[in-house]
């Protein structure tokens, strides 16, 4: 290619997407080429593809970094352009498109005037009663040349298809002297307003490489050194230039690659790490298809424009050039980061206001924009009312200290119901549990109680656990405030003590504190270990209050369950036996059983009428629409684009927002988003008014955004699910969650952090592309109807049982005929087969836990390892945030994209020795996505049993090693598309576990491929219906144990293409000519403990107990649905919480799998065939044809191992 850059250099090391000046002969770019024709005597229909139009082949050649090859036959003579030839080494020439094709039926119009709304033609289509008027045969003209331009540019990945670069190729396919002018572009937008975009955008950010990286790959080609020491931020003071870039957005060509062999445009996969890179080239085909479907939209979008024009009484040209203003964009002013100023209807006052709207009324402005296209799915709008506020009385009397500390720091005058019912119970010694909704004043409920007994009591303590760091603090402040109004009782010492908590201050806390905040870590690790220390602490220990109790569940709910044995255990040991246990939770299925099994307490007065008033709720489902509204095929737009839109028009019409995401890169998009959505607006100071909170965050920063939102400096945060918990960050006026959060509990939690202040509030569900947000989409009753989830948690898990005995035998010796009130009757024989026994009878810790036991029985899922992320921009030298070990190969890679704040950072170093990655900030307009795979194989068995009577399968469980490795990653235009590929050179993650595995019988295999069906896909959905049936027998929750997701397009390679487009005998006749796939999985449905470390939490080993009615259930569960998509949908096999979005799934194929297993029968004859294309989407079924998967073979057993299909309890 012909250009700055030398023939020698690698595809991979084009510096930027080029700029005029760069580009040799851009300026003559079609300037030979003939004018379009425009035979049509009434108006211009689309061009199409003529249909005596012959296409020749030229000879194969070797791929470069952007090429392609056009060539066509015209009315004018045959022209032709080779894009990887030079430019100004022949006066090349776009072809047209085809002639134009006479009495061929126009479809329905997709699109109105920029103030209309899209909406579904009769069955017959209008047309205009006239002819179109010459300035529509022009403008139908400039769109076809801007079109034909644009799509040959966009082959070419580092090319910007700025106004400047395109205005004279545009200008030669115009003729006759025509200028094209931005005035032009906008009379383009006024008929097609999705379709095109145009504004301005910082120059900088348009570099596929940084500065820094351009000087590195600059002394690699001339084989300089690479420069030592930091590393500083060259581009961080590089002035900015604005740039009026140019964007069709209604498609974009797929990304081809060259075949090796007869050099035609094939269609490319993920590349394995092994595979040369092989740069994108793209077809006559796709090329002149594209160019086609957007002529013929923008022939039906004037049609429609001059019927309503008709309709309406007024005239087209008047009216289109009276619009077009709105559509132009304004320069940004001096001095000012906004990238465009674009006129809105309905657009808020430039100041926000202090006292917003009503959200009835926000919703109706929002739905007069220009941008909504009914995204508010059918029966998506749901209402709820206010509800007044109940009233309830104290039994006792309180101190007259109590009541005004009340008054002035909460203005509280009276108890809601449920406060006076729950304040009473617990006056008259009962165990208490809340049950009610977010924002109801729960916390009143543990604050009057301990505050009254400090009043008649100043050596009493209580003790308070909370999940969160964050939400201790919060409670702190809250005491704090009531304390400095009740006389005698200002200088009570309250405080945290967490890992936080300096080593020199515990000792002065812990003997002098009256209220401490803690969580069940500290707990469980340093309190009950030095029971001795706390003796004073627990004697006095009135009131133990464990908030947010449904956060307790599964395995985590389990540890939680046997400490609180442990604690009352120690206080009964040491006299105190009236400890009163206060829980509050949201609103769940079964809280009293809930609070009965984590405390091992039989009395519990349950409390769950809200008496608390609540504002108006408008509650939205608001799906992300197709590219083209009227265009299912063109697929869903970018729902983080459309949260972003949402969140900054309320905040611009003052409300104050905080918006969910699911995992912390989508919520660091967002927040990037947001800031550029203010920017186009020309609101960019509002952008600093918003900040991001996630994990990874330092406690220091967490705890400066809790402060700022609580104050009312800041008005949105974008966070992940960190802040669902009760934080108290002020009052709320809307929720956007970005994509279904995982379950309907976690929604209805987000959604209750709006309204705290009893005004009325917005919650929005953003529907992302994915099955689970569709599924809810199109039933969105469900989300109002469904019952929520009962929490379960597992006291007769051996495991997780042996380790907390033998901490309660590190702090006191157990007697088992008076400790098995705590700890089952299970503690007989664990106590003397697993602990040691002195000559007094008592039982004491073993000594492979001592010295510190607790520390050998880890309750979360947390890691001890973290990378510190190092902000390096101008030698600054600052830690940004930590990050998890097993994390930080997938988010932090040499040469990558890290996000912080919604700010970009390029990582230059990652040194995996002293744990640091070391950044700088940088201004670019693309990300990057690493490229990985994992491989989870059991690599030792340690007892199999027999599925059942009928089967000759058999089920095994053992060891299991997850091998993960990240070698290389993308460069993504925000666009989505791939500029560059990278390789890096990481050492892989290796992570062992305990796991339960069923090996596919060979007879499924047979049936599999008879019918087409794709085995990966198949065993894909199999274990998703196994999966979700696992905690109605096993008591866990979701994430406890997790699956290997097969997904054959990662394994097919290069022949993924070749897979769907041969069958059955073709690929048996051809299958010595493919290359066998790159990475063959093994036929074989894994389950896995994702917690416990190596020697798992247990659960696996219960499903491994009951894999016989697993099976059958989801057998049972799949013939029962009724969907008839081949993927299956939410009720079958597919799972929320799949890795890989459910791609690639055989809802029949799964079937045949489980049932082969169970030893059953299948109806061969009734099973359908295997999909013939892969689909548009990448969300379907993979045809069936070049396996990736092979035959399982059987994993070595373990010396002792037992086959009886009794599980051993084996040593650590």
């Amino acid at each position: 290619m012909a250009g700055p850059m030398s023939d020698s250099t690698p595809p991979s090391l084009a510096l930027k997407r080029k700029r005029n000046d760069e580009v040799d002969g851009i300026d003559d770019f079609g300037s030979n080429t003939p004018e379009f024709s425009n035979t049509s005597t009434e108006h211009n229909p689309p061009l199409q593809e003529g249909p005596n139009t012959k296409r020749k082949r030229g000879r194969p050649r070797k791929a470069t970094n952007a090429d392609v090859t056009l060539e066509s036959d015209a009315a004018s003579g045959k022209t032709a352009i080779n894009q990887g030839d030079s430019l100004d080494s022949k006066r090349d020439a776009i072809p047209q498109t085809g002639e134009s094709e006479q009495g061929k039926p126009k479809s329905k119009s997709t699109r109105t005037t920029r103030a209309q709304k899209v909406t579904k033609s009769s069955s017959s289509k209008r047309i205009p009663s006239g002819p179109w008027p010459e300035a529509f045969k022009s403008l139908a003209q400039t769109h076809r040349a801007l079109n034909l331009v644009y799509t040959f540019c966009c082959t070419r990945k580092h090319f910007a298809t700025t106004f400047e670069n395109i205005r004279k190729a545009v200008q030669a396919q115009l003729g006759r002297d025509r200028e094209l002018t931005v005035e032009d572009i906008a009379r383009v937008r006024v008929l097609v307003p999705r379709a095109v975009k145009l504004e301005y955008v910082d120059e900088a950010k348009l570099e596929v490489m940084t500065v820094g990286e351009k000087e590195t790959a600059r002394n690699q080609s001339y084989g300089l050194p690479h420069p030592e020491g930091d590393v500083a931020d060259v581009d961080a003071d590089v002035q900015t230039k604005e740039v009026l870039l140019f964007e069709f957005l209604d498609g974009d060509l797929k990304r081809e690659v060259r075949h090796p062999k007869n050099g035609e445009p094939t269609k490319p996969v993920r590349k394995m790490k092994d595979e040369d890179l092989k740069m994108p080239v793209y077809s006559q085909k796709q090329m002149l298809a594209l160019i086609e479907k957007r002529n013929k939209k923008f022939s039906d979008a004037i049609d429609a424009f001059l019927v309503q024009c008709e309709d309406d009484g007024t005239d087209p040209v008047e009216r289109l050039e009276r619009e077009k203003d709105a559509w132009i964009p304004s320069p940004p002013v001096s001095g000012d980061d906004s990238l465009e100023t674009t006129k809105l209807l309905s657009m808020p006052p430039r100041e926000i206001p202090k006292e917003r709207k009503s959200m009835a009324e926000i919703i109706e402005e929002i739905r007069a924009m220009d941008w909504y296209f009914a995204q508010i799915v059918p029966e998506g709008h749901r209402v709820f009312e206010a509800q007044s506020p109940v009233y309830g009385d104290l039994t006792f009397q309180l101190s007259q200290d109590l009541v005004n500390a009340l008054y002035n720091t909460k203005g509280i005058t009276q108890f809601y119901s449920h406060q006076a019912e729950a304040i009473n119970s617990l006056y008259a010694g009962q165990d208490v549990i809340v049950s009610t909704s977010t924002s109801s004043g729960k916390s009143l409920i543990y604050q009057v109680p301990m505050l009254h007994e400090l009043g008649r009591d100043p050596n009493s303590r209580g003790m308070y656990i909370f999940p969160t760091k964050a939400l201790a603090q919060d409670q702190k402040r809250s005491m704090k405030e009531l304390l400095q109004f009740m006389d005698g009782l200002q200088d009570v010492m309250v405080e945290t003590f967490d890992g936080d908590t300096p080593m020199g201050s515990r000792n002065l806390i812990r003997d002098e504190a009256r209220i401490i905040f803690t969580n069940p870590d500290m707990l469980h690790i340093t309190i009950l270990p030095q029971e001795s220390s706390w003796r004073t602490f627990l004697k006095n220990l009135k009131f133990v209050v464990v908030d947010e109790l449904h956060v307790y569940n599964g395995l985590f709910g389990s540890h939680v369950a046997f400490i609180m044995r442990r604690l009352r255990r120690i206080c009964a040991a040491v006299g105190n036996r009236h400890v009163r246990f206060i829980s509050c939770s949201a609103t769940v299925a079964n809280p009293e059983e809930h609070m009965k099994a984590i405390f091992g307490i039989d009395d519990v007065r349950l409390i769950d009428f809200d008496g608390s008033p609540s504002g108006r709720k408008e509650f939205l489902c608001w799906n992300t629409p197709y590219k083209d509204p009227n265009d299912p095929t063109s697929g869903r737009g970018d729902s983080v684009a459309e949260a972003a839109r949402l969140f900054c028009q309320l905040i611009l019409r003052g409300a104050r927002v905080i918006a969910f995401c699911r995992i912390r890169k989508m919520c660091e998009v967002l927040l990037q988003a947001v800031r550029n959505e203010f920017q186009t607006i020309d609101r960019a100071e509002v952008g600093k008014l918003v900040m991001g909170y996630r994990g990874g965050y330092s406690p220091q920063d967490r705890r400066k955004i809790e402060k700022e939102m609580f104050e009312g400096h800041l008005m949105g945060i974008v966070a992940t699910n960190a802040l669902e918990l009760g934080v108290d960050i002020g009052s709320l006026d809307a929720v956007i969650t970005l994509g279904f959060p995982y379950s309907i509990s976690n929604l209805r939690q987000q959604s209750g952090r709006a309204g705290r202040r009893n005004k009325d509030s917005l919650s929005v569900l953003v529907g992302d592309r994915y099955p689970a947000d569709q599924y809810y989409m199109q039933n969105p009753d469900e989300l109002f109807t469904k019952p929520n989830c009962e929490l379960q948690v597992d006291l007769s898990n051996e495991l997780i049982l042996e380790g907390h005995v033998q901490c309660a035998a590190f702090e006191m010796p157990i007697r088992p005929d008076e400790d098995h009130v705590y700890f089952g009757e299970q503690l007989h024989e664990i106590a003397t087969t697993r602990l040691v026994k002195d000559s007094f009878g008592f039982y004491h810790c073993h000594e492979r836990f001592r010295p510190q036991p607790s520390r050998c029985v880890p309750i979360r899922d947390t890691e001890d390892q973290h990378f510190a992320v190092i902000d390096a921009t101008n030698a600054r030298n600052v830690v940004l945030e930590e990050v998890e070990a097993s994390r930080a190969f997938f988010t932090i890679y040499e040469g990558g994209i890290f996000l912080h704040q919604g700010q970009t950072y390029l990582v230059k170093e990652l040194n995996t020795d002293q744990r640091f990655a070391r950044i700088v900030k940088v201004h670019v307009d693309w990300s990057t996505m690493q490229r990985d795979y994992t491989d989870i194989d059991p690599i030792e068995t340690e007892v199999m049993r027999q599925i059942n009577q009928t089967s000759a399968s058999r089920a095994f469980y053992g060891s299991v090693q997850i091998h993960a490795v990240v070698y290389g990653f993308f460069k993504i235009d925000k666009r989505g598309r791939v500029l560059d590929a990278v390789a890096v050179d990481n050492p892989p993650i290796d992570i062992f576990t305990k796991g339960m595995w069923l090996d596919v019988p060979k007879r499924a295999l047979e049936i599999l491929e008879s019918r087409r069906l794709n085995i990966a896909a198949a065993i894909h959905a199999a274990e998703h219906a196994v999966l979700s049936l696992l905690p109605t027998f096993v008591i866990s929750s979701p994430g406890d144990v997790k699956t290997e997701c097969k997904v054959a397009k990662k394994e097919l390679g290069r022949n993924l293409k070749v897979a769907n487009e041969m069958r059955d005998q073709q690929i048996k006749e051809n299958i010595r000519k493919l290359q066998p796939p790159a990475r063959q999985r093994p036929a074989r449905l894994t389950f896995y403990d994702a917690k416990g470390g190596s020697c798992g939490s247990g659960i696996a080993s219960k499903a491994f107990e009951f894999v016989d009615v697993l099976l059958r259930r989801a057998v049972a569960r799949i013939e029962a649905c009724q969907c008839v998509t081949p993927q299956g949908c939410m009720e079958c096999v597919c799972d929320e919480k799949c890795r890989e979005l459910n791609s690639v799934m055989s809802k029949a194929g799964a079937g045949v799998v489980l049932r082969c297993l169970l030893g059953w029968d299948v109806d061969i004859d009734a099973l359908p065939w295997g999909e013939d294309v892969e689909g548009e989407d990448g969300l379907r079924e993979l045809a069936g044809g070049l396996e990736t998967v092979i035959p399982a073979t059987e994993v070595p057993l373990r010396r002792q191992s037992r086959n009886d299909g009794l599980l051993l309890h084996f040593q650590r």
